[in-house]
């Protein structure tokens, strides 16, 4: 008697695995709590817009402010609002965005999370054209100081990137690190030996090193937003490499990504941003250092959410300085760049006592 077979079933491919319920849901919640954080940040945003616009030596009411920014009330509302607030508003909105950005981008493509864009030796190039434009030409004018200090921001950087590209032939951490301080230590050198010998230098020099928004025109802002567009663009643009970067090098060539054109584009990115905001507003230290902590905090590391959310801590960080700078100056002011300071050295020793903040 025949023993029975089983009959063999054709074979068909697997279909793919959905994914489970559990980790949907997860990611579901994260992007909506992701999203509320962006909204709330926005919302920060706008008080800290509305309170630059009324506060400050000369306090406005919010129908003078409005009435101002209608040229329909008094010429002296009109006067402060279009004079002094509305600048200094876009301004520290602007320069903290920016700061906030170069930031991020610095301790991605260098991996540590003590880096600073000042570390490409923007401030100290800035700071060196702006003494040789007064000792050598004269130039006292906000207008031109902010070209000069754009020119050798952008210059400074030139020089970093040519002399860590001639010396390992690539843009890698590093190197770039090592160049960036000794770049801005000669530069540094040679700022101090001009202030010191010239009375007009040192007085330029002081009224920018602190970093301020005062007397700042829309003029200011209209030399540099081309250059913080352009970097905004290109950081927009190196998201998609910097979390391929923050696997590792190795594995993000394995990805398929070119490291140097990636590496490029980011330290292009942050050079525009940060020379653009150290032009408009001086040096300001602890924004780039401490915002991407922050929003790493808030949204992770995934950079996608963690860029915007750097621009609007920044911005909000550099416009709530600059307000309390004014109520605590009395009828003077405090710069933002002292307030920053004052504020942020603390808070960064807080960020930095919790490891989980500053592992990249």
């Amino acid at each position: 008697m025949p023993v029975p077979t089983a009959r063999a079933r054709p074979w068909t491919p697997a279909s793919p695995a959905a994914p489970p319920a559990d980790a949907v849901g997860l990611h579901r919640s994260a992007r909506r709590r992701r999203l509320a954080v962006v909204v709330g940040l926005v919302a920060v945003l706008l008080v800290a817009v509305v309170a630059s616009l009324l506060l400050g030596s000369n306090p406005l009411g919010v129908g003078q402010v409005i009435e101002g920014l209608l040229r329909t009330g008094s010429s002296t509302d009109a006067a402060v609002v279009w004079g002094s607030r509305v600048p200094r508003t876009l301004i520290g909105a602007a320069v903290g965005a920016a700061l906030g950005v170069a930031g991020l981008l610095m301790q991605g493509h260098t991996r540590n999370p003590l880096a600073d864009p000042g570390l490409f030796g923007v401030s100290a190039g800035a700071g060196l054209a702006v003494v040789l434009g007064v000792y050598v030409f004269g130039v006292t004018g906000t207008g031109a100081t902010v070209w000069l200090a754009l020119a050798g921001a952008l210059a400074a950087s030139v020089v970093v990137f040519s002399v860590t590209i001639a010396g390992s032939g690539t843009a890698s951490p590093v190197p770039l690190a090592l160049a960036g301080a000794a770049v801005s230590a000669l530069l540094g050198a040679l700022t101090s030996f001009v202030v010191l010998t010239d009375q007009d230098s040192l007085s330029a020099y002081r009224l920018w090193v602190v970093g301020s928004m005062a007397a700042r025109q829309l003029d200011v802002l209209a030399a540099v937003w081309p250059f913080l567009l352009a970097g905004l663009a290109l950081a927009v643009w190196n998201i998609r490499a910097l979390d391929a970067l923050g696997l590792g090098s190795e594995l993000a060539r394995g990805l398929g990504e070119n490291l140097v054109a990636a590496r490029l584009v980011g330290l292009g990115a942050i050079t525009l941003l940060a020379a653009g905001a150290t032009a408009a507003a001086g040096p300001i230290g602890f924004v780039g250092l401490t915002v991407p902590h922050v929003a790493r905090a808030l949204v992770g590391t995934g950079h996608r959410w963690a860029l915007p959310v750097s621009a609007l801590v920044g911005a909000s960080l550099v416009l709530g300085a600059d307000v309390l700078g004014r109520l605590a100056g009395g009828f003077s002011e405090v710069e933002v760049g002292i307030v920053l300071a004052v504020v942020g050295g603390p808070v960064f020793v807080l960020i930095a006592r919790r490891r989980s903040l500053v592992s990249l």
